[in-house]
């Protein structure tokens, strides 16, 4: 079997790849596989260390039988027949990637999602979830600390760098211990305090936050403490405190008489609504980091944030990253996707626009939509460890069998949307989404597509 990877060249800054030199010279050695990389100068690991691994360096993928990539892959890169493996962003409908979604219909290739490869639980195996949380609390705290700073206060934030620029993430958590222990010796200004983040969600992605914001010294508070607590004012200027928000503490029925129940909230989500509110004057920084569709109540809504400033309230809200990073979703004031070199601006809940950088009235807001790319070895080679044990069972797929007996895993075989230009069983769904597509020329690319929201 020929594997192809393709160039990952969304922006300057998509440094990442599915599976790394060390496991592609692995898999060579144990398989009957070949490798074809296109060439790149911004990925992680260079062109000559996939040369040295075995795999063979070259623009034309049109040979191989199955082509890798991280995100989606523009239209006219397609070849009929082929097998592709991807974060495609189709599953819920996403208009800009439509066109694609019929091109590979058109073209009767298999669609593989990382985002559907899921274990007996339903949870994912395959993803940068982790990564994206990690990069995205680092870069929240250097937006506090630019935050911070142009309103003339010195913390032990200033120093702090976005994740692109370190060299490493154990050089990142090398420079986070080292503030913590001054945090401990010097303490925060006491305007400063209580300075409290808040994590909406629990999964991977909040956790990767975590993992960094846990290298400071905090105290936890559990969400129905948060109020009173803020309310009595005995704080700690040696500890950064930290909250968790679950599905609980977000939303509750709209029936006064009702209690919360998770399995009914997914099934039934128009029965509840946001209470997240009565949190936010608590809160300096926001981490939301939960999955979030049209159905779901918005947690921090344009209209309370213009109530709060119009009455002269004001909120301690310094910062929020914005993870999920779902335009005018559940975040809002998130009114633009940044990226990497350009990563946050400052909503104004007066004027309900937003500025660039990180001086201005109103919380600064990190919209990055592919955070990972920022950790990009790191984070391909976790990626890579669990998606090379895939390889072996592709190698072996007889693909020319009818898709009820195709002998995939059956973590991939979930994974499948399309077989050979067909909607598989728990996709099927989907024809509705395309249909709106049929005005465009089979075979041409549209002149337009929107960036999309990545992993």
């Amino acid at each position: 079997m020929r594997i192809g990877i393709r160039r990952e060249d969304k922006n300057q800054w998509e440094a990442r790849v599915p599976l790394i030199p060390d496991h592609i010279r692995d898999l060579r050695n144990r398989f009957a596989v070949e490798f074809f990389i296109q060439p790149s100068t911004i990925r992680a690991f260079s062109d000559e260390e996939f040369k040295n691994a075995g795999a063979v360096v070259q623009e034309d993928l049109s040979n191989c039988d199955i082509v890798f990539a991280v995100k989606e892959i523009p239209v006219e890169f397609f070849l009929p027949d082929k097998k592709y493996v991807f974060f495609s962003h189709t599953i819920k409908g996403q208009s800009y990637n439509m066109p694609l979604l019929k091109r590979m219909v058109d073209l009767n290739t298999t669609l593989i999602d990382y985002e559907k490869i899921v274990d007996d639980r339903g949870r994912r195996l395959v993803f940068f979830g982790r990564f994206a949380g990690i990069a995205g609390m680092i870069d929240s705290f250097w937006a506090l600390g630019s935050r911070l700073t142009n309103e003339g206060h010195h913390t032990i934030f200033n120093s702090l760098k976005q994740a692109l620029s370190y060299p490493s993430l154990e050089a990142v958590k090398d420079a986070y211990r080292k503030q913590g222990k001054q945090l401990t010796a010097e303490g925060l200004p006491e305007t400063l305090t209580p300075l409290i983040c808040g994590f909406s969600g629990y999964g991977n992605v909040s956790r990767g936050a975590q993992e960094m914001f846990d290298i400071f010294p905090f105290i936890e508070l559990k969400p129905e403490e948060l109020v009173e607590f803020y309310r009595k004012g005995k704080y700690s200027n040696r500890h950064l405190y930290k909250v968790v928000f679950k599905e609980k503490h977000l939303v509750k029925p709209k029936d006064s008489t009702a209690e919360f129940n998770l399995q009914d909230y997914y099934n039934h989500p128009e029965k509840y609504e946001s209470k997240f509110e009565q949190y936010l004057p608590c809160l300096s920084v926001l981490i939301n980091a939960i999955y979030w569709d049209t159905m779901y109540p918005k947690l921090v809504t344009r209209k309370y944030l213009k109530e709060r400033c119009e009455s002269g309230a004001g909120l301690p809200l310094k910062v929020i990253g914005d993870i999920t990073c779902d335009i005018d979703g559940s975040i809002e004031c998130n009114m633009s996707e940044t990226d990497s070199g350009n990563p946050v601006y400052v909503y104004d809940p007066i004027k309900e626009d937003i500025q660039y950088g990180t001086e201005g009235n109103g919380p600064v807001v990190l919209a990055v939509d592919n955070l990972p790319c920022e950790l990009p070895k790191e984070s391909s080679t976790v990626f890579s460890t669990v998606l090379k044990d895939f390889i072996p069972e592709l190698v072996r797929t007889d693909f020319s069998l009818d898709f009820d007996k195709v002998n995939l895993p059956a973590e991939l075989k979930k994974a499948t949307i399309l077989y050979n230009g067909e909607f598989t069983p728990d996709f099927e769904y989907m024809w509705d989404f395309i249909k709106n597509t049929d005005k465009l020329p089979k075979w041409q690319a549209p002149k337009e597509q929107a960036e999309p929201k990545s992993n």
